[in-house]
Protein backbone atom coordinates (compact mmCIF):
# COMPACT_ATOMS: atom_id res chain seq x y z
CA UNK A 1 0.00 0.00 0.00
CA UNK A 2 1.18 3.52 -0.77
CA UNK A 3 1.70 5.70 2.29
CA UNK A 4 0.89 9.33 3.02
CA UNK A 5 3.27 11.10 5.40
CA UNK A 6 2.63 14.64 6.60
CA UNK A 7 5.35 16.97 7.84
CA UNK A 8 4.15 19.22 10.67
CA UNK A 9 7.48 20.95 11.20
CA UNK A 10 6.77 24.65 11.63
CA UNK A 11 3.08 24.25 12.46
CA UNK A 12 1.92 27.14 14.71
CA UNK A 13 1.37 26.00 18.31
CA UNK A 14 -2.24 27.21 18.25
CA UNK A 15 -2.98 25.01 15.21
CA UNK A 16 -1.16 21.90 16.44
CA UNK A 17 -4.13 20.02 17.90
CA UNK A 18 -6.29 20.70 14.86
CA UNK A 19 -3.51 19.54 12.51
CA UNK A 20 -2.85 16.41 14.56
CA UNK A 21 -6.54 15.49 14.62
CA UNK A 22 -6.71 15.78 10.83
CA UNK A 23 -3.59 13.67 10.40
CA UNK A 24 -5.02 10.90 12.56
CA UNK A 25 -7.82 10.33 10.06
CA UNK A 26 -6.04 11.05 6.78
CA UNK A 27 -2.37 10.09 7.14
CA UNK A 28 -0.29 6.98 7.71
CA UNK A 29 2.67 8.71 9.39
CA UNK A 30 3.07 12.14 11.00
CA UNK A 31 6.55 13.69 10.86
CA UNK A 32 6.98 15.85 13.97
CA UNK A 33 9.54 17.95 15.84
CA UNK A 34 10.43 16.04 19.01
CA UNK A 35 8.85 18.69 21.29
CA UNK A 36 5.40 17.83 19.88
CA UNK A 37 5.57 14.07 20.40
CA UNK A 38 3.90 14.00 23.83
CA UNK A 39 1.01 16.13 22.58
CA UNK A 40 0.54 13.81 19.61
CA UNK A 41 0.53 10.76 21.90
CA UNK A 42 -2.18 12.32 24.09
CA UNK A 43 -4.41 12.91 21.07
CA UNK A 44 -3.85 9.34 19.85
CA UNK A 45 -1.66 9.69 16.75
CA UNK A 46 -0.73 6.12 15.85
CA UNK A 47 2.57 6.45 14.00
CA UNK A 48 5.08 9.24 14.56
CA UNK A 49 8.34 9.86 12.70
CA UNK A 50 10.92 12.12 14.30
CA UNK A 51 14.62 12.51 15.06
CA UNK A 52 13.78 11.54 18.65
CA UNK A 53 14.30 8.09 20.20
CA UNK A 54 10.71 8.35 21.47
CA UNK A 55 9.21 8.19 17.98
CA UNK A 56 7.86 5.09 16.25
CA UNK A 57 10.13 5.71 13.27
CA UNK A 58 13.42 7.35 14.20
CA UNK A 59 14.75 9.52 11.38
CA UNK A 60 18.49 10.03 10.84
CA UNK A 61 19.56 12.95 8.66
CA UNK A 62 22.20 11.67 6.24
CA UNK A 63 24.31 14.04 4.16
CA UNK A 64 27.74 12.37 4.35
CA UNK A 65 28.87 8.75 4.30
CA UNK A 66 29.93 8.96 7.96
CA UNK A 67 26.33 9.81 8.92
CA UNK A 68 25.38 6.25 8.00
CA UNK A 69 27.25 5.08 11.09
CA UNK A 70 24.42 6.55 13.22
CA UNK A 71 21.78 4.56 11.32
CA UNK A 72 20.39 1.43 12.96
CA UNK A 73 18.38 -1.35 11.39
CA UNK A 74 14.70 -0.47 11.13
CA UNK A 75 15.22 3.31 11.23
CA UNK A 76 14.68 5.88 8.46
CA UNK A 77 17.32 7.88 6.59
CA UNK A 78 16.41 11.36 5.34
CA UNK A 79 18.55 12.47 2.43
CA UNK A 80 18.61 15.65 0.33
CA UNK A 81 19.46 14.46 -3.20
CA UNK A 82 21.59 16.87 -5.21
CA UNK A 83 23.91 14.42 -7.03
CA UNK A 84 24.68 10.83 -7.84
CA UNK A 85 26.66 10.60 -4.60
CA UNK A 86 23.48 11.30 -2.63
CA UNK A 87 21.69 8.55 -4.57
CA UNK A 88 24.49 6.20 -3.52
CA UNK A 89 23.94 7.19 0.13
CA UNK A 90 20.29 6.20 -0.21
CA UNK A 91 21.19 2.79 -1.61
CA UNK A 92 23.77 2.25 1.16
CA UNK A 93 21.21 3.16 3.82
CA UNK A 94 18.70 0.63 2.54
CA UNK A 95 21.43 -2.03 2.28
CA UNK A 96 22.18 -1.40 5.97
CA UNK A 97 18.61 -2.26 6.87
CA UNK A 98 16.79 1.08 6.91
CA UNK A 99 13.02 0.60 6.81
CA UNK A 100 12.51 3.92 5.04
CA UNK A 101 14.51 6.23 2.79
CA UNK A 102 13.04 9.74 2.76
CA UNK A 103 14.41 11.70 -0.19
CA UNK A 104 14.08 15.36 -1.07
CA UNK A 105 15.17 15.91 -4.68
CA UNK A 106 16.37 19.52 -4.65
CA UNK A 107 16.81 20.47 -8.31
CA UNK A 108 16.04 17.57 -10.62
CA UNK A 109 12.76 15.97 -9.50
CA UNK A 110 12.12 13.07 -11.88
CA UNK A 111 15.44 11.48 -12.90
CA UNK A 112 16.77 10.90 -9.35
CA UNK A 113 13.46 9.27 -8.36
CA UNK A 114 13.55 7.05 -11.45
CA UNK A 115 17.10 5.98 -10.56
CA UNK A 116 16.20 5.23 -6.94
CA UNK A 117 12.99 3.35 -7.77
CA UNK A 118 14.97 1.14 -10.15
CA UNK A 119 17.84 0.58 -7.69
CA UNK A 120 15.78 -0.01 -4.53
CA UNK A 121 13.02 -2.28 -5.83
CA UNK A 122 14.98 -5.41 -4.84
CA UNK A 123 15.08 -4.33 -1.17
CA UNK A 124 12.39 -4.46 1.52
CA UNK A 125 12.79 -0.85 2.65
CA UNK A 126 10.35 1.80 1.38
CA UNK A 127 11.12 4.93 -0.62
CA UNK A 128 9.30 8.07 0.54
CA UNK A 129 9.54 11.21 -1.60
CA UNK A 130 9.16 14.70 -0.14
CA UNK A 131 6.81 16.75 -2.31
CA UNK A 132 6.33 20.52 -2.34
CA UNK A 133 2.87 20.32 -3.91
CA UNK A 134 0.02 17.98 -4.72
CA UNK A 135 1.18 17.88 -8.35
CA UNK A 136 4.69 16.82 -7.30
CA UNK A 137 3.16 14.09 -5.13
CA UNK A 138 1.09 12.79 -8.06
CA UNK A 139 4.16 12.57 -10.30
CA UNK A 140 6.29 10.85 -7.64
CA UNK A 141 3.62 8.21 -7.02
CA UNK A 142 3.62 7.25 -10.72
CA UNK A 143 7.26 7.78 -11.71
CA UNK A 144 8.69 4.83 -13.66
CA UNK A 145 5.19 3.25 -13.51
CA UNK A 146 5.94 1.69 -10.09
CA UNK A 147 6.09 5.02 -8.29
CA UNK A 148 7.56 5.67 -4.86
CA UNK A 149 6.14 3.83 -1.84
CA UNK A 150 4.82 7.03 -0.33
CA UNK A 151 5.00 10.79 -0.23
CA UNK A 152 5.81 13.28 2.53
CA UNK A 153 4.03 16.60 2.15
CA UNK A 154 4.25 19.67 4.37
CA UNK A 155 0.83 21.22 4.84
CA UNK A 156 -1.54 22.33 7.58
CA UNK A 157 -4.38 22.89 5.12
CA UNK A 158 -7.27 20.45 5.55
CA UNK A 159 -8.40 20.58 1.90
CA UNK A 160 -4.88 19.81 0.61
CA UNK A 161 -4.55 17.00 3.13
CA UNK A 162 -7.85 15.48 1.99
CA UNK A 163 -6.82 15.78 -1.65
CA UNK A 164 -3.47 14.12 -0.97
CA UNK A 165 -5.21 11.30 0.91
CA UNK A 166 -7.57 10.69 -2.04
CA UNK A 167 -4.68 10.59 -4.50
CA UNK A 168 -2.63 8.13 -2.43
CA UNK A 169 -5.50 5.79 -1.60
CA UNK A 170 -6.99 5.79 -5.10
CA UNK A 171 -3.77 4.26 -6.45
CA UNK A 172 -4.42 1.11 -4.47
CA UNK A 173 -8.18 0.82 -4.79
CA UNK A 174 -9.69 -2.61 -5.44
CA UNK A 175 -13.12 -3.03 -6.97
CA UNK A 176 -15.08 -6.14 -6.05
CA UNK A 177 -16.25 -7.88 -9.21
CA UNK A 178 -19.07 -10.42 -9.30
CA UNK A 179 -19.91 -13.22 -11.71
CA UNK A 180 -23.16 -12.69 -13.63
CA UNK A 181 -24.86 -15.22 -15.89
CA UNK A 182 -25.88 -14.27 -19.44
CA UNK A 183 -29.67 -14.42 -19.76
CA UNK A 184 -30.34 -12.55 -22.98
CA UNK A 185 -28.72 -11.57 -26.31
CA UNK A 186 -30.59 -9.39 -28.78
CA UNK A 187 -29.19 -7.86 -32.00
CA UNK A 188 -30.24 -4.20 -32.34
CA UNK A 189 -30.36 -1.63 -35.11
CA UNK A 190 -27.43 0.59 -36.04
CA UNK A 191 -26.64 3.13 -33.31
CA UNK A 192 -23.96 5.49 -32.01
CA UNK A 193 -21.22 3.75 -30.10
CA UNK A 194 -18.05 5.16 -28.52
CA UNK A 195 -14.49 3.89 -28.66
CA UNK A 196 -12.46 5.22 -25.72
CA UNK A 197 -8.83 5.69 -26.76
CA UNK A 198 -6.70 6.09 -23.64
CA UNK A 199 -3.14 7.23 -22.92
CA UNK A 200 -2.23 3.78 -21.59
CA UNK A 201 -1.47 0.27 -22.80
CA UNK A 202 -3.84 -2.35 -21.48
CA UNK A 203 -3.20 -6.07 -21.15
CA UNK A 204 -5.31 -9.22 -21.31
CA UNK A 205 -8.12 -9.05 -18.76
CA UNK A 206 -8.04 -5.25 -18.52
CA UNK A 207 -10.66 -2.81 -19.70
CA UNK A 208 -13.23 -0.35 -18.41
CA UNK A 209 -16.58 -0.78 -16.67
CA UNK A 210 -19.69 0.24 -18.62
CA UNK A 211 -23.38 -0.52 -18.49
CA UNK A 212 -26.95 0.59 -19.03
CA UNK A 213 -27.50 0.71 -15.25
CA UNK A 214 -25.05 2.34 -12.86
CA UNK A 215 -25.68 -0.46 -10.36
CA UNK A 216 -24.37 -3.14 -12.75
CA UNK A 217 -21.35 -2.33 -14.92
CA UNK A 218 -19.80 -4.89 -17.28
CA UNK A 219 -16.02 -5.21 -17.67
CA UNK A 220 -15.36 -4.67 -21.40
CA UNK A 221 -11.86 -5.71 -22.42
CA UNK A 222 -9.49 -3.50 -24.40
CA UNK A 223 -8.78 -4.46 -28.02
CA UNK A 224 -5.69 -6.51 -27.20
CA UNK A 225 -6.70 -9.71 -29.00
CA UNK A 226 -4.73 -10.76 -32.10
CA UNK A 227 -6.91 -11.62 -35.10
CA UNK A 228 -6.42 -12.02 -38.88
CA UNK A 229 -8.28 -8.83 -39.85
CA UNK A 230 -7.48 -5.97 -37.45
CA UNK A 231 -4.28 -4.99 -35.63
CA UNK A 232 -4.60 -4.95 -31.81
CA UNK A 233 -5.21 -1.55 -30.29
CA UNK A 234 -4.32 -2.03 -26.62
CA UNK A 235 -5.03 1.63 -25.84
CA UNK A 236 -8.69 1.28 -26.90
CA UNK A 237 -11.90 0.02 -25.33
CA UNK A 238 -14.85 -0.22 -27.71
CA UNK A 239 -17.21 0.71 -24.91
CA UNK A 240 -20.66 0.60 -26.48
CA UNK A 241 -23.70 2.83 -26.78
CA UNK A 242 -22.97 6.48 -26.02
CA UNK A 243 -25.73 6.63 -23.39
CA UNK A 244 -23.96 3.98 -21.25
CA UNK A 245 -22.45 4.72 -17.87
CA UNK A 246 -18.68 4.48 -17.46
CA UNK A 247 -16.88 4.28 -14.12
CA UNK A 248 -14.42 7.11 -13.40
CA UNK A 249 -12.10 7.79 -10.42
CA UNK A 250 -13.48 8.43 -6.91
CA UNK A 251 -16.38 6.07 -7.58
CA UNK A 252 -18.11 8.46 -9.94
CA UNK A 253 -19.75 7.78 -13.30
CA UNK A 254 -20.20 9.66 -16.54
CA UNK A 255 -22.07 8.91 -19.73
CA UNK A 256 -19.80 7.78 -22.55
CA UNK A 257 -21.10 10.73 -24.58
CA UNK A 258 -19.64 13.14 -21.98
CA UNK A 259 -16.06 11.88 -22.15
CA UNK A 260 -13.48 13.96 -24.00
CA UNK A 261 -9.70 14.22 -24.39
CA UNK A 262 -7.99 14.81 -21.03
CA UNK A 263 -10.75 13.27 -18.88
CA UNK A 264 -9.89 10.50 -16.42
CA UNK A 265 -11.29 6.97 -16.55
CA UNK A 266 -10.51 3.83 -14.55
CA UNK A 267 -8.74 0.84 -16.04
CA UNK A 268 -9.84 -2.31 -14.20
CA UNK A 269 -8.53 -5.89 -14.42
CA UNK A 270 -10.33 -9.14 -13.63
CA UNK A 271 -8.92 -9.11 -10.08
CA UNK A 272 -10.53 -5.71 -9.52
CA UNK A 273 -7.23 -3.81 -9.42
CA UNK A 274 -7.58 -0.31 -10.79
CA UNK A 275 -5.46 2.49 -12.14
CA UNK A 276 -6.31 5.90 -13.55
CA UNK A 277 -5.65 6.93 -17.10
CA UNK A 278 -6.53 9.87 -19.31
CA UNK A 279 -8.64 9.83 -22.43
CA UNK A 280 -6.77 10.71 -25.63
CA UNK A 281 -9.84 10.77 -27.86
CA UNK A 282 -13.42 9.54 -27.99
CA UNK A 283 -14.40 8.10 -31.35
CA UNK A 284 -18.17 7.96 -31.96
CA UNK A 285 -19.41 6.06 -35.01
CA UNK A 286 -22.62 4.34 -36.12
CA UNK A 287 -22.43 0.55 -35.97
CA UNK A 288 -24.76 -2.46 -35.52
CA UNK A 289 -25.39 -3.02 -31.81
CA UNK A 290 -26.26 -5.90 -29.51
CA UNK A 291 -28.09 -5.91 -26.17
CA UNK A 292 -26.44 -8.18 -23.59
CA UNK A 293 -28.40 -9.08 -20.45
CA UNK A 294 -26.98 -10.82 -17.38
CA UNK A 295 -28.32 -11.79 -13.97
CA UNK A 296 -26.69 -11.43 -10.57
CA UNK A 297 -28.34 -11.76 -7.16
CA UNK A 298 -31.73 -12.22 -8.90
CA UNK A 299 -31.36 -8.82 -10.58
CA UNK A 300 -31.06 -8.21 -14.30
CA UNK A 301 -28.40 -5.92 -15.79
CA UNK A 302 -27.86 -4.80 -19.37
CA UNK A 303 -25.22 -3.31 -21.62
CA UNK A 304 -25.46 -2.28 -25.30
CA UNK A 305 -22.28 -2.97 -27.25
CA UNK A 306 -21.16 -2.96 -30.85
CA UNK A 307 -22.09 -6.27 -32.45
CA UNK A 308 -18.62 -7.33 -33.66
CA UNK A 309 -16.11 -10.10 -32.98
CA UNK A 310 -13.51 -7.73 -31.50
CA UNK A 311 -15.71 -6.65 -28.56
CA UNK A 312 -15.06 -8.94 -25.61
CA UNK A 313 -16.42 -9.21 -22.08
CA UNK A 314 -14.00 -10.29 -19.36
CA UNK A 315 -14.57 -13.59 -17.53
CA UNK A 316 -12.84 -15.08 -14.49
CA UNK A 317 -10.24 -16.90 -16.58
CA UNK A 318 -10.28 -15.21 -19.99
CA UNK A 319 -12.65 -13.16 -22.15
CA UNK A 320 -15.42 -13.86 -24.61
CA UNK A 321 -16.45 -12.10 -27.80
CA UNK A 322 -20.03 -10.85 -27.92
CA UNK A 323 -20.29 -12.81 -31.18
CA UNK A 324 -19.57 -16.03 -29.25
CA UNK A 325 -21.63 -15.38 -26.13
CA UNK A 326 -24.29 -17.95 -25.24
CA UNK A 327 -27.02 -18.07 -22.65
CA UNK A 328 -25.57 -19.35 -19.38
CA UNK A 329 -22.08 -17.96 -19.99
CA UNK A 330 -20.59 -16.09 -17.05
CA UNK A 331 -19.02 -12.63 -17.22
CA UNK A 332 -17.67 -10.16 -14.67
CA UNK A 333 -19.70 -7.19 -13.49
CA UNK A 334 -19.41 -4.57 -10.80
CA UNK A 335 -22.54 -4.57 -8.62
CA UNK A 336 -23.47 -1.67 -6.37
CA UNK A 337 -26.70 -0.65 -4.66
CA UNK A 338 -28.08 2.87 -4.92
CA UNK A 339 -28.59 5.52 -7.56
CA UNK A 340 -26.53 8.27 -9.13
CA UNK A 341 -27.02 12.02 -9.02
CA UNK A 342 -24.84 13.65 -11.70
CA UNK A 343 -22.42 10.75 -11.39
CA UNK A 344 -22.21 10.69 -7.58
CA UNK A 345 -23.45 7.61 -5.71
CA UNK A 346 -26.50 8.09 -3.48
CA UNK A 347 -26.88 4.74 -1.69
CA UNK A 348 -30.26 5.53 -0.16
CA UNK A 349 -31.85 6.65 -3.42
CA UNK A 350 -34.21 4.29 -5.19
CA UNK A 351 -33.63 4.38 -8.94
CA UNK A 352 -35.27 2.01 -11.41
CA UNK A 353 -33.41 1.60 -14.70
CA UNK A 354 -34.73 -1.04 -17.10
Amino acid sequence: MKELWVNLEGVPKEKLNEALSLCMNLCDVVFLPKEFINEARKIGVKKIASTSDESDIKVINVSLKKDLEKLKKGEAARIFVKSGEDEALAVSAIEMGANYIIVNCIDWKIIPLENLIAKLQQYKGKLIAEALSIEEAKIALKTLELGVDGVLIKTFDSSKLEEANKIVKSLESIIELKTAKITGLKPLEVGARACIDTCDIMREGEGILVGSQSSGLFLVQAEIQVNPYVEPRPFRVNAGAISSYVLTPENKTKYLSELKAGDEVLIVDREGKTRKTNVCRVKIEYRPLILVEAEYNNESFKVVLQNAETIRLVTKESSKSVAELKLGDEVLIRFEKGGRHFGTLVKEETVIEK
